[in-house]
């Protein structure tokens, strides 16, 4: 029997897999699962697994951090994430899979059929094949537009798949970013656990404009652009969707135009 713990910072993606991954390989028990990098080193101390499945962006301690206080232990990883950014230094942790969410259930039965090979006893981990073999997949994940178009985002027990083209505008909260969409109701608008910067690195630039520090619109959905009798410049959008405020440092852009 192997063991396993499950860490994420979102429970609901934590059961998800933990149901996934009892239909795919049975004879892997997970044995706890955790929120935070603190909680996960405990757990691993206390469980000894033989693999960890680790989310990598997470509040305080990152998956990546867990990774790095267990260079010497045995323990296998699997990094699981939203972000294909750190594919290099998973590499550099001796990760033995790198899954991106949405995790579907062929992409999984590779990582258990991976795992059925390298936790047996005596197996050691081919580094550099496992590189190649992560940065063809993540090439193919890459191919076509290099730029997103889906964005997903978890609403109670459901991930949500939004299509950028539906996306009127981003704003900045915190380190969260709320996306306004053309969605109807009980879901027009959608909070990211991903900041507006990281964001913007990922979406087409001829598309999506910055027009304030806490701003992203969709050029798209931009009918005009005025300016009030204080000098203030705003983006009237189309469709009634209401108007957004554009600094000074971005309303050169539109004059442009």
């Amino acid at each position: 029997m192997m063991r396993a713990v499950l860490v994420d910072d979102e429970p609901h993606l934590t059961e998800f897999l933990r149901a996934r991954l009892k239909a795919l390989m049975p004879e892997l028990e997970v044995v706890g699962t955790a929120v935070n990098g603190r909680e996960a080193l405990e757990l691993i101390a206390r469980e000894r697994p033989d693999v960890a499945f680790l989310d990598i962006k997470m509040p305080g301690t990152s998956g990546l951090e867990v990774a790095a206080s267990l260079a010497h232990d045995p323990l296998r990883i699997v990094f699981v994430t939203a972000f294909d950014d750190y594919a290099i230094e998973a590499f550099e942790h001796h990760a033995v899979d790198y899954l991106l969410k949405p995790v579907s259930d062929e992409r999984l039965l590779r990582t258990v059929s991976h795992l059925r090979r390298v936790v047996a006893p005596g197996r050691t981990v081919d580094i550099v094949a496992l590189a190649a073999r992560l940065s063809s997949e993540l090439a193919l994940a890459r191919s076509g537009s290099p730029y997103l178009r889906w964005l997903r985002a978890s609403v109670g027990e459901t991930i949500l798949q939004i299509s950028v083209d539906d996306v009127i505008c981003l704003r900045a909260a915190d380190k969260y970013t709320v996306i306004e969409t053309t969605r109807p109701k009980p879901h027009p608008e959608i909070l990211v656990r991903a900041s507006l910067s990281e964001l913007l690195e990922k979406l087409d630039p001829e598309t999506f404009w910055q027009i304030h520090r806490s701003t992203v619109v969709n050029l798209g959905f931009v009918e005009s652009v005025r300016r009030d009798v204080f000098g203030k410049s705003f983006a009237t959008l189309r469709n009634g969707y209401g108007e957004l405020a554009i600094s000074r440092n971005f309303v050169q852009r539109f004059k442009q135009m």
